[in-house]
Formats: structure tokens, C-alpha cells, sequence
């Protein structure tokens, strides 16, 4: 019998296992894949180290909010983290133009450094960056803080992030710039909230890091400090089915069988999925409709690439590149042109930094292209289920096509690969666990923000949520969810206290 049974070890469910835990809560993490970490994962091809979706990592300088997250979890003084470039930790390239617009940490060295290509749009880039600081503020728990403000009264909600970036500048392309890095968030033009915007390049923007040799270092401290707290964590079990008695949850069925007991329960994955283990009958059939009928963000093609050795300069940078006059249309790609745009990654490693050992390239991708191969899984070592050949052919086809697009960064990119592996929506869905593979689970809809705002406590009394599924997604985000999940039970007073001091 465990106090809280979590379901889920992606890093939403690592934070609250790892805070419950070394509050006194006896803890159970169950996940169903091999890898513990969701997409904290990282994996190795050619003996070189990917990461699954974790590519750098926000506000980790000394007092900023996920240092003092990870100073409370004790695992700061033995991660392995490399600060990326100060004056330009993004570089963003528009169609047609050679220049690389960069992003910058610190609010004011951002407003100094963009306004060197933009002299004239000095005080429109600071009102922009003023505006993305009060946003933020009005979150208290993003700044780690109490209180409750009423947003929806605030508009903070409903406010469109393209139009409103839109409102501070005339200059269609710094209009571009400011928001060139908005696949960390999946922007789409009609729907997407400019508080998300807001609070995702805030993060960064405070401050920006790599994990040197990959984020699954993240996964095994948060481990071990659950285990050291006397928590359990068990992967290849699966829940498929909660046991009821009336109202409360009794316990979780595992696929093989097997039965967890627990006083309550926390959901860390797709919340239809989640749905699905719910009997009809047990939750009001209004909020499992509401839940079933959200969108989800796009999913996404990554080619992970290995270099020959001393061919690639080392760029301590992230790089988006659009070919497309509008960015914001980039999740609406027309098949025949894919990729219309590519976010480029180059993890830090340890030993020799002159030269890159590897580079990710991510470029979005619908769930509706993997509908020839939808009903194959590929799940564990034990699982292995081969798609065949016309997937594998596919997976080749949009390999060389993002390679012929990153030909436009570096001409000569083809002759320094040495190896290279693709990883599709089926990829994400079947290793992290979400339906249809999106990056960023819910839509948020500025349009209707009630329908995608999503709450810790749900109408079964002992069942919780939390992940990117509520309201915020990035590491940061999920670590702002699970504190809120995490004070339903220790108090966000006390919680916050003990994060903020010790």
C-alpha cells in the first residue's frame, strides 16, 4: 500500500515522486517502457549519445527558478551543464535572408544585442520585453510564489500571441524574429495564447543550458534521490486499468496483471490515455468528452546525424530556419514542400569542443502521414516489431529531404555525415507515451482557454494530475505543475518555502 502511486516517470512524474518522497510520502513511479525519464531520455547510435526531446533547459543561473527547483531535488551540484552562447543562445534565419537573428540571455542584453539589426526598433523591442516580464509576473507560481490572480480577468488568456507581438512593431521581419523560436511551443497563428509564448522564451531568455552528455543524467539523480527517500520505481509496468471501490480509486492494474495499491494516485501521461483507465460510470461523462475532444499539438521528424570526426565546427547555439514567408504557417506545411522549416540542435559532449561529434534536426510533422503504419508499436527491447519496408523507405525519403534543407546552412554538410537515424511521430508516441506523438500535449486555445486549462484535482476524489498536459509545458513548466499537483497535498505555502529556502 503506497500513499501515492504515480503513473508515469517522464520528469512530471520524477518531480512529484521526488517531493512527495522527501516529504514523507511513500512513493510508487510506475513506467512502462525500459528507460525511465519520458523525454528525458537520451539514446546512443554510431556510440554516440542523442537526446530523446530535451535539448537545453531554462532559468539555471544561481536564484533563478529551476536552480532553486533543482537545489531543493539535490541534484544541481552533480549535473553536468554548459551554458550556451550569452548573445545568442537561439539564431534565427528567415527565407531569403543570410543573416542570423540572434536571441540573447538577460531581459536587457536581449533588447541590446537584437536592437543592433533592428537601431531603430530599440524601444519597441524593449516594450516587448518589458510586456514579456509582467506576464510573467502575473504568474505567481512560474516565479515560484503564492498567490492567485484572477487571469481571466487580467485577459492574459485570451490574448493571441501572433497579434500580439504583432502590436509592438510595424517591422513584419522583426516580427518573424520575435518569434522564431516558437517550436518550442508548437505556435499555431488563430489559437496560440501569448502568455505560453511569454512564459517558454522567458525561461531562456533569463538564461539557457545544455546538458553535457545528454539530459538522462536529470532522470537518474531525480532516481536515486527517490530511491534514497525510500521510494519505489518500477518500469516495463504498464497501468492499464484503475480498480474502484464507490467513488475513490483502490488501486492500479499493471498490464501483466499485477495490482498497486495506493491512498492516491497521480497521472504523469496523456491524459486520454488516462481517461481510457477509467470506467464509464466514475467520472462525469462531461469532462471525459471535454477531455477526449482537445487538440493536441504537432508532432515532429528528427534525424539525429553523426559526424565524421574534426569535420563540423562546435556551435554553442540553437538554430531555426524558416523557408517559408510566414513562420507562424509552419505547422500548417504543405506535404509536397516538406520541410518548410528545421530547428537545429548540437548537443555538448564531454572532452574535445572544437568539433561537433553529432546534431539533431527537428522539423514538424503530422500524425496523419504515419496512418499506413499506425497500428505497429514499438515499444520496448521486447517489443521489436518491425513496420517494414515502405516505413523504412519513408524514414529515408525525409532524411535526405531535411539534409537537402540544411544544405542551405552548410553546402557542404553531406560529405561530413558519417551515420544518421530518424525517429517519427510513432517514435514519440510509442517511447513517450503520448497518443498521437505531440510534442506538447494540449493545444492551448487563447480563443477558449477554459476548454485547454487544466487543473491538478480532478472530480475523483483520490486521482490527480500533472506534466505538460496542464498548463505549462518545458522542463520548467512541468516543474511548475508538479508543484501545484504536489501542494494538494504538502501545502503550497510550505512547499514553496522549503523550495525558496531550504
Amino acid at each position: 500500500m503506497y500513499d501515492i502511486v504515480i503513473i508515469g516517470s517522464g520528469f512530471g512524474g520524477l518531480s512529484c515522486g521526488l517531493m512527495l518522497s522527501k516529504e514523507g510520502y511513500k512513493v510508487c513511479i510506475l513506467e512502462k517502457n525500459r528507460q525511465i525519464g519520458g523525454s528525458l531520455q537520451i539514446f546512443s547510435k554510431d556510440k554516440t549519445i542523442f537526446d530523446t526531446g530535451i535539448h537545453y533547459i531554462g532559468g539555471l543561473a544561481e536564484g533563478q527558478n529551476l536552480y532553486k527547483v533543482f537545489k531543493y531535488f539535490n541534484i544541481l551540484d552533480d549535473l553536468k551543464l554548459k551554458q550556451l552562447d550569452v548573445d545568442g543562445f537561439d539564431r534565427i534565419r528567415l527565407k531569403d535572408d543570410p543573416v542570423f537573428y540572434p536571441h540573447a540571455q538577460g531581459h536587457d542584453n536581449f533588447v541590446r544585442v537584437l536592437s543592433h539589426y533592428f537601431p531603430s526598433e530599440k524601444q519597441n523591442i524593449r516594450s516587448y520585453m518589458d510586456y514579456i516580464i509582467k506576464v510573467c509576473d502575473s504568474f505567481p507560481l512560474y516565479r515560484l510564489q503564492e498567490g492567485e490572480i484572477d487571469l481571466f480577468s487580467s485577459g492574459y488568456l485570451n490574448q493571441n500571441a501572433l497579434e500580439v507581438i504583432k502590436s509592438f512593431t510595424n517591422n513584419v521581419k522583426l516580427q518573424q524574429v520575435l518569434a522564431g523560436s516558437n517550436a518550442i511551443y508548437a505556435g499555431v497563428p488563430e489559437k496560440t495564447p501569448f502568455y505560453l509564448h511569454a512564459l517558454s522564451v522567458n525561461s531562456y531568455i533569463e538564461s539557457s543550458w545544455k546538458c553535457v552528455d545528454g539530459s538522462g543524467q536529470i532522470s537518474k539523480l531525480m532516481t536515486d534521490q527517490i530511491k534514497k527517500n525510500g521510494g519505489d520505481i518500477f518500469n516495463y509496468s504498464e497501468a492499464v486499468k484503475f480498480n474502484f471501490d464507490e467513488k475513490k480509486i483502490l488501486s492500479v492494474e499493471l498490464e501483466n496483471g499485477e495490482i498497486i495499491e495506493g491512498k492516491n494516485f497521480i497521472s504523469n501521461i496523456d491524459l486520454k490515455k488516462t481517461m481510457a483507465m477509467i470506467e464509464e460510470g466514475k467520472i462525469r461523462s462531461i469532462y471525459r468528452n471535454r477531455i477526449n475532444s482537445m487538440e493536441n499539438t504537432i508532432s515532429a521528424f528528427l534525424l539525429n546525424i553523426v559526424f565524421k570526426p574534426d569535420t563540423v565546427k562546435m556551435v554553442n547555439h540553437n538554430l531555426y530556419y524558416y523557408k517559408i514567408d510566414d513562420l507562424w504557417d509552419a505547422t500548417k506545411y504543405d506535404k509536397s514542400k516538406w520541410p518548410e522549416s528545421i530547428a537545429m540542435f548540437c548537443p555538448a559532449v564531454t572532452g574535445n569542443n572544437d568539433y561537433a561529434k553529432n546534431m539533431t534536426l527537428m522539423a514538424y510533422m503530422r500524425y496523419d502521414e504515419m496512418e499506413l503504419w499506425k497500428d505497429t508499436f514499438r515499444t520496448t527491447p521486447r517489443n521489436k516489431e518491425s513496420r517494414g519496408e515502405s516505413y523504412e523507405e519513408f524514414k529515408e525519403e525525409k532524411s535526405r529531404k531535411l539534409i537537402d534543407l540544411y544544405t542551405d546552412i552548410d553546402p557542404d554538410v553531406r560529405s561530413k555525415i558519417k551515420s544518421y537515424s530518424a525517429s517519427t511521430p510513432l517514435t514519440y508516441r510509442d517511447y513517450i507515451g503520448s497518443t498521437d506523438g505531440n510534442l506538447y500535449g494540449i493545444l492551448k486555445d487563447c480563443n477558449d482557454p477554459l476548454k485547454t486549462f487544466i487543473t491538478a484535482k480532478t472530480k475523483i476524489p483520490n486521482l490527480y494530475l500533472t506534466g505538460q498536459n496542464m498548463n505549462f509545458h518545458g522542463v520548467l513548466g512541468v516543474a511548475v505543475n508538479a508543484i501545484k499537483t504536489c501542494s494538494e497535498f504538502l501545502g503550497s505555502s510550505y512547499l514553496l518555502s522549503k523550495i525558496n529556502h531550504g
